[in-house]
């Protein structure tokens, strides 16, 4: 697993781990049992504060996607495909939702949005 922080995206860094991490959940790259990288490896791998780290574990266990083992460490919990699915459909409707409100107060028709959806499609955003 490879996690890149970017100091340019308005997303804290916390996030941006716990995000990744959630990525590579999402895609199978890390599975059930899996052990994570400790709080304080990955804090010097990544150049963070520890207490950076330890938010992200924190989020992602209280979320379901991984235990921690006191003592052992921070391991990938088994994940239910379907709920998994349906969270991010949850959130690719909000991200939608989002940006239709901002469209209509520019007043972008539907059309023109969804050619806009169509031409981003296409591109390399969506394989």
């Amino acid at each position: 697993m490879n996690i890149i922080i970017s100091n340019i995206v308005k997303i804290p860094i916390y996030e941006q781990i716990k995000e990744q991490i959630k990525s590579a959940i999402y895609s199978g790259e890390l599975r059930e049992g899996d052990l994570l990288p400790s709080i304080r490896q990955l804090a010097k791998d990544l150049n963070v504060s520890v207490i950076t780290t330890m938010r992200s574990y924190t989020d992602l266990e209280q979320e379901g996607f991984v235990a921690n083992v006191q003592g052992k460490g921070c391991y990938v919990q088994p994940q239910n495909p379907e709920l998994l699915r349906e969270q991010k459909l949850l959130e690719i409707e909000n991200n939608l939702i989002a940006a239709i409100s901002t469209a209509k107060t520019i007043r972008i028709t539907q059309n023109d949005l969804l050619e806009m959806l169509k031409l981003l499609s296409e591109e390399d955003h969506y394989e």
